[in-house]
């Protein structure tokens, strides 16, 4: 079982994810926007981070560069879940430090893969 946390500022799509990783066995914690993600990381250390980008403040993008280049929260595999879907997003994602990209509704017969993959290879 891995702790995952979420990062989401709508409570349905937080309910959504939620349910999804209980349900594959993980344990579950989220924070509502990008800052408070990133004190949630920094003080309870996930295994993976889920990420919105689009949310108030401080975006997902601006969130995953901070944790990824924090040597406090680099190690954390972040997946961004939202919904942009434009080829440019995916990259720029990317670049900022994400470890995969989906775009909601993200089905969990793709997320649940992708999650125990990256954590998989956190392990070894």
């Amino acid at each position: 079982m891995a702790t995952i946390l979420i990062v989401e500022d709508s409570q349905t799509e937080r309910q959504v994810l939620r349910k999804m990783l209980e349900k594959g066995g993980h344990l579950v914690i989220a924070a509502t926007d990008g800052v408070e993600g990133i004190a949630m990381a920094r003080q309870n250390n996930p295994d993976l981070i889920l990420m919105d980008v689009v949310m108030p403040g401080q975006n997902g993008f601006q969130t995953t560069r901070q944790l990824s280049r924090d040597p406090a929260t680099q190690h954390i595999p972040i997946i961004i879940v939202t919904t942009k879907d434009q080829e440019t997003d995916r990259v720029w994602a990317k670049r900022q430090g994400a470890s995969d990209y989906f775009v909601k509704p993200v089905a969990e017969e793709q997320l649940l893969p992708s999650i125990d993959s990256l954590l998989k290879a956190r392990v070894s």
